[in-house]
């Protein structure tokens, strides 16, 4: 049972940091192809399935805080590269702050070992 509540927070925990993690990770390379931030997630154990980042990239494009623009490949068909806009830049601008704010808030309360 613990085992079980244990992954259940933990996946709320990235589900709840995902969005911000891919804007941040976007914007710090320019632009990036889908199996780019895929990777780049996994190396820092936040994603494991394509299948969650998909509907994530789709409604941040919704959201227009994410645009993208086609580029040919080397290595086979085109790729959709992702980019950050303005409005994204602006929600980074803002979420870092209160990013910091709750992390401080959490880390108050873990008992120093």
């Amino acid at each position: 049972m613990l085992e079980n509540k244990l992954e259940n927070v933990v996946s709320q925990m990235r589900k709840g940091s995902l969005e911000f993690a891919i804007l941040l990770l976007i914007q710090s390379k320019k632009q990036m192809y889908t199996s780019e931030i895929i990777t780049e997630l996994q190396k820092i154990e936040l994603i494991v399935v394509e299948g969650t980042l998909y509907p994530l990239l789709n409604r941040l494009l919704k959201e227009e805080l994410l645009s993208y623009s086609w580029a040919e490949s080397t290595s086979g068909p085109p790729r959709k590269y992702y980019q950050i806009t303005n409005l994204g830049t602006q929600l980074i601008q803002k979420l870092i702050p209160a990013w910091q704010s709750y992390t401080n808030s959490i880390n108050s309360l873990i008992p120093k070992l």
